[in-house]
């Protein structure tokens, strides 16, 4: 990779998290979450797949209302399961798993997930996937990163991956968030077999109040998995550095809606 054309880093699947340091900054991606909750409406009888709970932060809202219901808690990174079992102990069953690649042995009236899609793929395969886990009429209710988001902050990302000190680290990689369109989204979603979709964006800057530890661990896992441990904190501070003082994250977030048919 030449300065001139720094590569962006792709998330190739299920990684490990800091999930400790990621339960204490994700207030942002822990708001957005609230507010996709108070969308749904619970008769609180439902099962309930929680697709990327993190740290179990929103999945604990969520177990709330569902006093009679049950909770499947799914995500690829072990730390992050680890930590929503400690938050929510024997009240949520928990599984680590690819979402690409999810099977449940159950099917469930809902999946529920925020902050998860855009680090996944293939959105085709992710959504097969999603519609075996539910039942006939059961709803898909999620929210991601969407189209444009963080964009001036990706390229801050790139110009610091293109420094002569990490240019060699990122040769091979290509791409960092799966950030869709509501259009092409409702597509895969309708190839998948969903109906009544509804998606759309909806934006929500950020300016996180820990910039280093929001962007070592939101952010920029993919990278610094390919650095040594004696440039990772050099990288960071390099990204923030293009980025400018404060850090402001124009992130715009995709909702999605859909439903499978009844019988």
């Amino acid at each position: 990779m030449s300065d001139s054309q720094p590569a962006r880093a792709i998330n190739t699947g299920p990684r490990e998290w800091d999930a400790d340091t990621y339960d204490a900054v994700s207030d942002p991606q822990f708001e957005w979450g609230t507010e996709v909750l108070e969308r749904l409406e619970l008769s609180g009888e439902e099962s309930v797949l929680d697709a990327g709970c993190g740290s179990g932060r929103v999945t604990a809202e969520l177990l709330g209302r569902l006093p009679r219901g049950r909770l499947l808690a799914v995500d690829g990174s072990e730390a992050m399961i680890a930590k929503a079992r400690e938050r929510l102990g024997d009240r949520a069953g928990y599984l680590v798993a690819d979402l690409a690649e999810l099977e449940v042995d159950e099917p469930v009236d809902l999946v529920f997930s925020t902050a998860t899609f855009h680090w996944i793929a293939d959105h085709e395969r992710l959504f097969q996937c999603l519609r075996a886990a539910l039942r006939p009429g059961g709803r898909l209710v999620a929210q991601c990163g969407g189209e444009g988001n963080v964009a001036a902050y990706a390229d801050a990302i790139a110009r610091a991956a293109g420094r002569p000190e990490f240019a060699l680290h990122f040769e091979s990689m290509e791409g960092m968030w799966n950030f869709a369109a509501p259009e092409a989204t409702g597509e895969k979603l309708r190839a998948a077999g969903f109906e009544q979709v509804r998606c759309w964006l909806q934006p929500k800057p950020v300016e996180p109040a820990q910039p280093f530890e929001f962007a070592a661990t939101v952010t920029l896992g993919p990278h610094l998995a390919r650095l040594p441990a004696e440039l990772e904190r050099p990288f960071v501070e390099a990204v923030l550095s293009e980025a400018g003082e404060p850090l402001r994250l124009d992130y715009v977030r995709l909702n999605i809606e859909a439903r499978v048919p009844s019988p």
